[in-house]
């Protein structure tokens, strides 16, 4: 037998394992959620019952919710944006977790407010396509809040929900603005 069939078969019989292993675990999964359904006397889906018995989900969904918001306030308008899945909205979410943040914003090219945050944050740059309420990490170390469009490669922190244009503009105006960013809560 040459080296590759072999390669081949032992192949196979891992697989053939982590299959029955697979198999195994979905044929206990139920008796576990009956012991676990009636021990607390209400029905819970199975997976869910299996993923709460492991303990690795420790964070309730309210911590969550709050953890993924933050209010941008400009004068007496406050906007709630919510970030993204990425390591620069998360150091800023750590960044406002000890307290809020104000930028002085300057109107850019009439399509967006930018202004320097004092710090620089990781930097997830990707192709981006703008629109009203993005809100943008430029440089590592300036955040830009946009109300019309432009396409980048830059890092995107948020987005301000259910804005438009002239929502921003009212708020933001023409010219120069200062915002405070704080976590949502």
């Amino acid at each position: 037998m040459n080296k590759k069939m072999m390669t081949g078969k032992r192949f196979c019989r891992k697989i053939a394992v982590v299959m029955m292993a697979v198999l195994l675990a979905m044929t206990a999964l139920p008796a576990l959620s009956e012991v676990a359904a009636g021990a607390a006397g209400k029905t819970k889906n199975t997976v869910q019952l299996w993923i709460d018995g492991l303990g690795i989900l420790q964070r309730n969904e309210e911590e969550e919710t709050m953890a993924d918001k933050i209010h941008i306030t400009a004068g007496d308008t406050t906007f709630t944006a919510g970030l993204a899945d990425n390591s620069s909205a998360e150091a800023l979410g750590e960044l406002l977790s000890k307290g809020a943040l104000t930028i002085h914003m300057s109107d850019y090219a009439g399509m967006e407010k930018v202004g320097p945050i004092g710090t620089s944050l990781p930097r997830n740059d990707e192709h981006i396509v703008t629109e009203a309420g993005d809100i943008i990490l430029y440089q590592g170390n300036s955040l830009v809040i946009y109300y019309d469009t432009n396409t980048w490669n830059f890092t995107r922190i948020g987005k301000i929900e259910g804005v438009t244009k002239e929502q921003l503009l009212a708020a933001l105006g023409t010219g120069d603005v200062t915002v405070t960013i704080t976590l949502a809560s």
